[in-house]
């Protein structure tokens, strides 16, 4: 059997790249390993959101020069957005690299990977950029492979990332994602469907829909349109199928008959989460991000109306070109009217590629962007502890993951362990248990919490729903 070791950063489009990859390689007689040294293939799936993914990435690389003038028979191999952007770049920072693929060519990398055991040297594959043919060409470089899966690659067994988009149209001016994933297109919900229906089959218990903008979703075939809330019908029925989610939503896009959809469907999550990225109508326009501030807290007033038990998370980012402290203080105000269940705090990078690299000067000082992002996450995990505490006393529904990451890195053995799971609105919650719980739906009693977690014991009573009202806009 050949080794394989891949590690993967960045996004949840990143890890399931990751699974349908392992799934070919598979085929080809290939079986994971644990470390590079042990490896005849090692990748490294990249992300291109931030400059930090990136330079972590550049500096495992040059940790395994040494390797490679070793053992010069390893193969080494770059994929992802990182790979799409910088292409050939990456063979001039790292000339030991054998393999450069983008996020859009990933099933080619048996058959790359061939070419190099052959003596066919350094391998490229990335898909076209916007300019470089017919749109439908560029579409159809960006394609991907999905039907190919692996559950030991997964989160947890009785959980998948199901990929219902690809790519993004709405080119915000700080983001790369158009141009390493290409543009906007749904899958077919027929192959959507039967994919949920292979992942039942395997023994997953909870599917999460993904895309750039995943509400945004779009399919048409003659004169049918088939959106986001038609795809949750259609899994709802999938035997097994327990748990249905979607990130990442685009606010503008959370449309009352999807909203109503959530609702109605037992399975669905009640977790939205909506990325705001900042409470300033100056900085909004400058992001192109397509709304102002009175549009996403009209959305957070419609996702209050119709779905009052829902929990929100958010994405924001600090430091962005020309942000003043006034306009700081307006995000700092918006989280704390909206009350998100958790936010996910970012300083701004200049992205080479993007409008906002060509547009605007990244003029906000990193000691700034650093006080920002310190107090925007104070302010958040204040209001997250604040609205844990109301679950104490109460049962909540949680589907179980496994062990709890304190309990695997005590080494912790027996039958008697800390196990976790996520509540219907996407809590995390942990208690003693044992692995044989792994897998089911469980009543737990939540008698303590924190910004992050709340902490229970299993009961048997009747569940209630774990309602957290959010505040009227």
């Amino acid at each position: 059997m050949k080794q394989l070791y891949i590690e993967t950063v960045g996004c949840q489009m990143n890890v399931l790249d990751s699974e349908m990859v392992v799934a070919s390689l598979r085929k080809q007689g290939y079986e994971l390993c644990g470390s590079p040294a042990a490896a005849d293939t090692i990748l490294f799936n990249t992300c291109s959101v931030r400059e930090h993914a990136e330079e972590k990435v550049y500096a495992n690389l040059a940790k395994l020069k040494q390797l490679k003038a070793s053992h010069p028979e390893k193969i080494i191999g770059v994929m992802g957005c990182m790979a799409q952007k910088d292409q050939r770049l990456v063979f001039e920072r790292a000339p030991y690299v054998d393999l450069v693929v983008g996020p859009g060519q990933l099933q080619r990398i048996p058959e790359l990977l061939s070419q190099i055991q052959l003596g066919g040297g350094q391998q490229v594959a990335v898909s076209l950029v916007r300019k470089d043919g017919y749109q439908e060409q560029i579409r159809r470089s960006h394609e991907t492979f999905d039907p190919l899966r692996d559950p030991t690659m997964r989160p947890t067994p009785f959980q998948a990332y199901l990929r219902i988009q690809i790519g993004c149209d709405k080119f915000c001016t700080y983001c790369i994602v158009p141009m390493t994933r290409g543009p906007e297109q749904g899958r077919p919900p027929q192959v959507i469907l039967a994919e949920a229906q292979e992942l039942a089959r395997q023994g997953c218990k909870e599917i999460t829909f993904l895309g750039q903008t995943v509400n945004s979703y779009k399919f048409v075939e003659g004169d049918k349109v088939t959106r986001l809330a038609d795809l949750l019908e259609m899994v709802h029925e999938v035997e097994g199928i327990e748990r249905l989610k979607f990130v990442t939503s685009y606010p503008k896009d959370m449309t009352k008959r999807l909203l109503e959809t959530v609702r109605d469907l037992p399975k669905c999550s009640t977790y939205l989460n909506a990325p705001a990225q900042s409470g300033s109508d100056a900085v909004l326009k400058r992001m192109k991000r397509g709304y102002t501030v009175s549009d996403y807290y009209a959305m957070m007033d419609r996702i209050h109306e119709i779905v009052p038990e829902a929990s929100v998370s958010s994405d924001f980012i600090v430091g962005f070109c020309g942000e003043t402290e006034q306009d700081f203080q307006q995000t700092v105000q918006l989280v704390e009217r909206c009350r998100f269940k958790n936010s996910f705090i970012f300083k701004y990078s200049v992205r080479p590629g993007t409008r906002g690299a060509t547009l605007y000067e990244d003029d906000v000082p990193e000691e700034v962007k650093i006080r920002r992002n310190n107090e925007l996450l104070a302010v958040q995990n204040e209001i997250s502890q604040a609205d844990n505490l109301k679950f104490l006393g109460r049962r909540v529904e949680v589907l179980v993951e496994g062990p709890s990451k304190m309990s695997i890195k005590r080494d912790e053995q027996g039958p008697i362990r800390q196990m976790t799971g996520r509540t219907n609105c996407d809590r995390i919650v942990v208690w003693e248990g044992n692995e044989r719980q792994a897998g089911n739906l469980l009543s737990v009693l939540i008698h303590d919490a924190s910004s992050h977690t709340l902490f229970g014991a299993v009961e048997t009573m009747e569940v209630q729903p774990d309602v957290v009202a959010l505040p009227s806009l």
